[in-house]
């Protein structure tokens, strides 16, 4: 294919995303601002998809694969078998996949893997996958024996044999358990991998499902223990008990023996509130003892309203829109407001750590607190863990972390670090109230993890477990380098490349993105990419694009729904950063996203084909303009807007990639790929996208998976196959 050697500037570059909004006259019309294109030359002619008018009812007249919406339909499933039939023969074909396969399948099984450990009683707990248990077992063992090097589990729950018992492809979602024993446990198991789970109740003294147990049929449940004979519960309780995302909007008690249309109610929401359903939270001390049962209310993606159940009665906190509880002390809260919170103490701004007292919160007076942390310009504050006298925080500092601990004095919090190695990534696991300890690991690109057990009242840290390495790093240096986007903007971005690398364009580079809901993506070692792509002489790029949390909630917030091109324009900027630079060229650049990184990557391909030469584009959304319409999309308005709305769905329209195709451009030979037990992303999305390309002429690849849900982690065995697929398919695009 053709491609355009980029020696213009970067802002000149990205001049096509900073079109003005839409007149009240050109909203539904083929206005030439709604069109993609520079704004210096005429608005090319509209693609051949372009609704009409951008109406629902237009949107959807304009839409030529609507039969393969139908999750299991038979045309849609025609469809995928075909699809699914030149994909495998392309890349399964492939001289490289078996050794792919086999690669990964080693590294996603070893035996030698960290066990990811949650305290458990007075135990610890493990949930474990290998090619002997390929579905996994739920196992436990005493804090001593998981230090020692020959660790001796029990095992609770065999998920491989359930499934085998009872027929069912079960896959593991995790396990509630109720403190302050934890042998009373709701365990969450999925149905091929979906969000929606079934749930049961777990005696682990016993190894039994409790007989006169809680169950729960398959649901989007949100539940908490209130106490061992009773469950808040939050979820499908039959007709108009649903949002329009598919989210329950209801709370109930519900009693050992009650059956759901028994609970009692004790909170009920609107059923037009948007985001992810209301759910409730049951926060206790060490001993289990009870200091808050909150309840969140969303009303959209991001800004709720919080409740706190006072002797059986929902008061309304006075808590910002956008904030975050992150646990209760005593009678505090701690919490993250993620907007300036003008009530509090004068103003205290976004993502900054606090603790007020509860009490506060719940009367009609001033509210003052204390403020722990306050970020700056490249600062965040990412995980935090709330024990009954300590909060420890993970602090990033432009994309590097750090670990804080913050604790309580006389007159005033002292704040105090526990040590972890330079430019990492730290990440904190469970902890444990009664005992005030914390696990966390740190990090990085080329540095395989290693698990840490903190006591955080004497500031010590044991070093327990250290993940063995992967692939061999000595070959590749990590750098870190900022683009500058289209406003001027500055973006970071991380680039694992070979040592010595001659800057002559012809390294073939993953550019990886995601750039939505607040998610931060700081450095992380894959060891499937590093056996598979860096091993082979690739380049791995990391790009921290606006829409994530690296630099706090505005980071995020300055690309939210009309502002959605400027993340695309940061990642075109890292792309065309990295060709000035010389560590690649177009035709040795892949993107890689999934999920919302495949909004990103769908509309990069469509908006700067010329930057790159292949695309996985992985569970994504795609057709933004009925994305709310395909379940559970609507829950996401808060974050793209609501095409329903003339104004957004005019933005919206500017970008949408299953609108925007067309048979005239030169696209690279994309791979998409989705699964139809994805019951979070609808599959519909990478189909039709599929579709159109293949109706309009476009060489590409279309695969689906028909078990494992929108993680596509199931099993060791397909994510072998899976990563396989993808690392071959970029081989076949960057490395030919």
């Amino acid at each position: 294919m053709r491609h355009l050697i980029l020696s213009v500037s970067i802002p000149a570059l990205l001049l096509a995303a900073c079109a003005t909004a839409p007149s009240e006259e050109t909203i539904y019309g083929l206005a030439p601002d709604m069109v993609q294109g520079p704004l210096e030359s005429p608005a090319p002619a509209a693609p051949p998809h372009y609704p009409a008018d951008l109406t629902p009812a237009g949107v959807r007249a304009a839409d030529d694969h609507l039969a393969l919406e139908a999750v299991e339909g038979a045309e849609a499933m025609a469809f995928v078998a075909e699809s699914n039939r030149k994909a495998l023969a392309a890349l399964e074909g492939d001289r490289r996949y078996e050794t792919f396969r086999r690669q990964a399948f080693d590294i996603l099984s070893a035996t030698d893997r960290i066990p990811g450990p949650s305290f458990l009683g007075e135990g610890i707990g493990n949930f474990w996958q290998d090619a002997a248990n390929p579905k996994g077992v739920w196992r436990r063992t005493t804090l001593d024996s998981y230090r020692s090097d020959t660790t001796r589990w029990e095992t609770l729950l065999d998920i491989d044999a359930l499934a085998k018992a009872e027929g069912r492809d079960w896959v593991w979602k995790g396990a509630d358990c109720l403190p302050p024993d934890e042998t009373r446990c709701l365990v969450n198991l999925s149905d091929g991998g979906k969000d929606a789970v079934v749930v049961r109740e777990f005696d682990t003294t016993t190894g039994l499902w409790v007989e006169d147990g809680f169950i729960l049929p398959e649901g989007k449940h949100r539940l908490e223990w209130l106490d061992r004979d009773t469950l808040l519960v939050a979820t499908d309780f039959g007709p108009n008990t649903l949002t329009e995302s598919g989210y329950p909007f209801i709370v109930k008690a519900l009693k050992r023996g009650q059956t759901l249309a028994q609970a009692t109610e004790v909170y009920r929401g609107d059923i037009g509130d948007g985001g992810y359903g209301v759910s409730p939270s049951v926060y206790r001390n060490g001993d289990g003892e009870i200091l808050a049962v909150l309840i969140n209310r969303p009303l959209d993606t991001f800004r709720s309203e919080t409740w706190a159940l006072v002797d059986g009665r929902p008061v309304k906190l006075a808590l910002p829109e956008r904030a975050s509880v992150r646990g209760a002390m005593g009678g505090d809260l701690v919490v993250t407001p993620e907007e300036r919170w003008t009530a509090l103490n004068g103003g205290v701004a976004a993502g900054s750590l606090v603790v007020v007292a509860l009490d506060e919160l719940t009367g009609a007076g001033a509210v003052s607190g204390d403020v722990l942390f306050t970020p700056q310009a490249r600062q965040s504050i990412e995980e935090v863990a709330v024990t009954d006298d300590r909060i420890t925080a993970t602090i990033y500092d432009n994309v590097r972390g750090g670990l804080v601990v913050f604790e309580r004095g006389q007159s005033r919090w002292h704040q105090q670090t526990l040590p972890v190695p330079e430019n990492v990534s730290v990440h904190l696991g469970d902890s444990s109230k009664k005992t005030n300890r914390v696990f966390y690991s740190v990090e990085g690109f080329l540095t395989p993890s290693t698990l840490s057990l903190a006591t955080v009242d004497d500031l010590s840290a044991e070093a327990l477990k250290s993940a063995p390495a992967r692939f061999d790093a000595s070959t590749h240096v990590v750098e870190q380098f900022e683009a500058t986007s289209s406003d001027g903007t500055k973006i970071p971005y991380f680039v694992v490349m070979p040592r010595g690398l001659a800057m002559d364009g012809s390294a073939p580079t993953i550019i990886y993105g995601y750039g939505g809901f607040q998610v931060s993506k700081p450095p992380a070692y894959i060891p499937e990419m590093g056996k598979l792509w860096l091993e082979n002489g690739g380049v791995y790029v990391n790009a921290n694009i606006r829409g994530g949390g690296e630099f706090g909630p505005e980071w995020h917030q300055s690309v939210l729904k009309e502002n959605r091109q400027l993340a695309f324009d940061d990642y075109a900027a890292v792309a065309a950063d990295l060709h000035r630079r010389g560590i690649t060229s177009p035709r040795r650049t892949g993107i890689y996203g999934r999920s919302n990184g495949g909004v990103l990557t769908s509309v990069t391909m469509t908006q700067h084909p010329e930057l790159i030469n292949a695309a996985v584009i992985e569970s994504p959304l795609i057709d933004m303009l009925r994305y709310h319409e395909l379940p559970a999309g609507a829950s996401w308005i808060g974050e793209y807007g609501d095409p329903r709305i003339p104004e957004e769905a005019a933005f919206i329209a500017r970008y949408s990639a299953y609108q925007q195709l067309r048979p005239d451009a030169e696209y690279p030979r994309a791979y998409i790929t989705t699964n139809t037990r994805d019951d979070r992303v609808h599959p519909g999305h990478a189909r039709k996208f599929a579709a159109r390309l293949e109706a309009m002429g476009h060489d590409h690849l279309y695969y689906e998976e028909t078990s494992g849900g929108h993680s596509n982690d199931a099993d060791p065995v397909a994510n072998a196959r899976r990563w396989a697929r993808h690392y071959v398919y970029l081989a076949q695009q960057l490395m030919d």
